[in-house]
C-alpha cells in the first residue's frame, strides 16, 4: 500500500492535499485497492457547501458502491472531469491523476482532526 507522507487522512480512506486555502481531495491507495476496478465515479457540482463528514457523492466498483465522504469543510471549486468520464483513473493513479474535487477551505483547523501518514500507516497496517 502507497500512503504519501505529504497529505493527511481520514479514517473513511480520503486524503487532502493542501496548497494555500485550497484542498485536492481523493481516495487512498489502500481504498482504491479494497474496491477493486472502480467503474463510476459520482461527485458534487461545483460551488456546492460541503461540511466535513458529510456523503457527498459515492464510488462504485465491481465490488460495492460506497458513499464518499467529504473530510473537510468548504467550497467545492473544481471537480475532476477526467475522473468522472475515465473512473479507471482512480485505480491507477490515486494520488496523481485520480484526485476526485479541490475545495477552498472553510475551516483549516479541521486538518487537526486527520491522521499524518504514520497514523496512517499504523492504524492500517502499510
Amino acid at each position: 500500500m502507497k500512503v504519501k507522507e505529504d497529505l493527511y487522512y481520514s479514517e473513511t480512506h480520503e486524503w487532502v492535499k493542501v496548497d494555500g486555502d485550497v484542498a485536492f481531495i481523493g481516495i487512498t491507495d489502500y481504498a482504491q485497492n479494497e474496491l477493486g476496478d472502480v467503474v463510476y465515479v459520482d461527485l458534487p457540482e461545483e460551488g456546492t457547501e460541503i461540511e466535513a463528514g458529510s456523503e457527498i457523492g459515492s464510488i462504485e466498483s465491481a465490488k460495492a458502491v460506497v458513499d464518499l465522504l467529504t473530510p473537510v469543510s468548504g467550497e467545492i471549486i473544481k471537480v475532476n472531469e477526467d475522473v468522472i468520464d475515465n473512473a479507471e483513473l482512480v485505480n491507477s493513479s490515486p494520488y496523481e491523476d485520480g484526485w476526485l474535487f479541490k475545495v477552498r477551505l472553510s475551516d483549516p483547523d479541521e486538518l487537526d482532526q486527520l491522521m499524518t501518514a504514520g497514523d496512517y500507516k499504523k492504524q492500517f497496517g502499510a
